[in-house]
């Protein structure tokens, strides 16, 4: 279809957005290649190794327990007869849904040294400080252990649904060849499952080099912090863009990694699943050890961390429930609806343009839009934050050069940089989401509206969005939830004595004051477990 005068508008119009979304991205890179100044200098020639050692060792490590966690699990949920399975089979998704932050704080609290386990320990055997060793909680490895028990269920939802997916009959044939079913896990289910766990495996890498709240509390010192450290600490722009690229490069390599990896497999067994596939009915000790492998892992990451917090704002009800809790979840509600709000336009935009002109251009536009979906929460903050200044930098020479009154810092000092930050990162949530409510609409409806003499403007208004409504009120949900809850951006961007609900919790959980922020805390957990709640419906509906 060629463009009329009405679709040129979606052309433009998607083609702006498209640019203001990644425009923060190239000012990144733009800031990084300027001189280097002696801070970046000193960093690189003091502690920087140390930072990327660390980083790299508790991605590595973070990604190693999130599968050894997520793919057993995801297979008995799949492939195994248990009881209680259907509660299961949704209460292991939801550690997602806790920042890692808390639970970070909540594991000291339990295993420092005065700390319930220890002091039972000492009580029931009698020992003194010296007479025993207890590994310390805030280290690299807690912050391994605490960030894999929070995000294992990337690796759980993928796999679980490609072991869904698989065809009954292939491990039936391997029974016919006497494999076992331990044989027929490692040779057939296994690696059928290789291109989930790898893309599985990357989000949790992407997620892992872009967290701030559980590193900064156990004191580990990571790339992410270095940004935080630099821009913060010693107001170093142009340094803080040159670690930023350096966790960029990280994110690229897993990124090009995890295709690599799959670059020749291809599979082609969908069409022979078994719409009821067998599954294996375990007994004795096996069925007790799946279930308690699996209500293991729920009860530690979810929900005796709960319990603990539903113990504290339930304690310090009137310290949590006051003034500050009423305005911060006001600001966060205000940043957050802005941001879906946005976000939504943004994906009707561009979906739209390529629904009405699909081509590879549309397509490509599409996907720069996406892009910062992959790009840590810190990283972007300081895109968005070179981005703004040269804004606000803009705004105030036009303003001297026209004899005008300054503005001031119209953009990088209120709330749109921050609500800004929240559309780059999450539009690409809302694009997908809008994309396949429209993939379902027909294309004989378009040619019969046409036929019928409608413009582009009206079968988008009395066609598409009637039957994409659910679709798009997913995608402003989804955006809403993870705008809600997103801490590097929103401690790197908010304006001066604004707080939100998420960087309100961890300023408490920072001064080991956890419990007086309960009930935010308590608040930001139930947000967080509506879009896993989402997933998996979609999971089970596809099914």
């Amino acid at each position: 279809m060629k463009p009329t005068g009405k679709s040129l508008i979606w052309t433009w119009s998607s083609t702006v957005f498209t640019a203001a979304l990644f425009l923060p991205i190239i000012a990144i890179a733009y800031t990084s290649i300027g001189s280097t100044d002696d801070i970046f200098a000193h960093l690189m020639s003091t502690v920087m190794p140390t930072y990327i050692f660390n980083t790299v060792l508790l991605t590595l490590g973070v990604m190693l327990l999130s599968l050894l966690l997520g793919v057993p699990s995801a297979w008995l949920m799949a492939s195994c007869k248990l009881p209680t399975e259907k509660v299961l089979q949704w209460m292991l998704v939801l550690p997602l849904a806790m920042p890692g932050y808390i639970v970070a704080y909540i594991f000291t609290d339990w295993f420092d040294f005065a700390g319930p386990v220890q002091s039972t320990l000492r009580n029931f055997m009698g020992w003194g400080a010296k007479d025993y060793w207890f590994p310390d909680v805030r280290s690299l490895y807690g912050a391994i252990i605490v960030l894999a028990l929070v995000l294992y269920p990337y690796v759980y939802l993928l796999c679980r649904a490609t072991f869904l997916e698989q065809s009954a009959s292939l491990t039936q044939s391997a029974r016919l060849m006497k494999c076992n079913t331990w044989q027929s896990f490692y040779r057939i289910s296994l690696p059928l499952a290789r291109p989930a766990i790898a893309i599985s495996l990357s989000l949790v890498a992407m997620e892992t080099i872009g967290d701030y709240g559980t590193v900064s509390y156990f004191s580990v010192n990571t790339l992410t912090t270095a940004v935080y450290d630099t821009w913060l600490g010693y107001s170093s722009l142009n340094a803080a863009a040159k670690i930023s690229m350096i966790m960029l490069f990280f994110i690229i390599l897993f990124i090009g990694l995890e295709g690599y990896s799959r670059r020749k497999q291809k599979l082609f067994q969908p069409n022979m699943t078994s719409s009821n596939p067998a599954k294996l009915t375990l007994s004795g000790w096996k069925k007790w050890l799946a279930l308690t492998w699996c209500w293991g892992l729920v009860s530690i990451a979810f929900i005796f961390p709960t319990i603990q917090l539903l113990s504290f704002a339930y304690h310090y009800f009137e310290q949590s429930w006051n003034e500050q809790f009423r305005l911060y979840s006001i600001n966060s509600l205000t940043v957050s609806i802005s941001a879906a709000l946005i976000a939504i336009m943004v994906a009707l935009t561009v979906n739209f343009r390529h629904r009405l002109l699909p081509s590879l251009r549309s397509e490509s536009v599409k996907k720069m839009a996406s892009m910062g979906y992959a790009v840590p929460g810190t990283v972007l903050a300081i895109g968005v934050m070179v981005f703004v200044l040269t804004l606000d930098h803009g705004v105030n020479d036009l303003a001297v050069a026209m004899n005008w009154q300054r503005p001031g810092l119209l953009f990088s000092g209120t709330i749109f940089a921050l609500v800004f930050a929240l559309v780059v990162r999450f539009s690409a949530v809302a694009i997908g989401s809008v994309e396949s409510s429209m993939k379902k609409i027909p294309p004989s409806l378009d040619m019969a509206s046409r036929t019928l003499g409608c413009t582009a403007n009206q079968m988008i208004k009395k066609i598409h969005l009637p039957l994409i409504r659910r679709g798009v009120l997913i995608a402003g949900l989804l955006v809403f939830i993870e705008s809600m809850k997103e801490l590097n951006a929103s401690l790197l961007l908010r304006p001066f004595n604004f707080e939100t609900l998420a960087t309100y919790v961890f300023n408490f959980a920072s001064d080991e004051q956890l419990e007086l922020a309960a009930m935010p805390a308590v608040l930001l957990v139930l947000v967080g477990l509506v879009p896993l709640i989402v997933v998996n419906k979609t999971l089970e509906q596809a099914r």
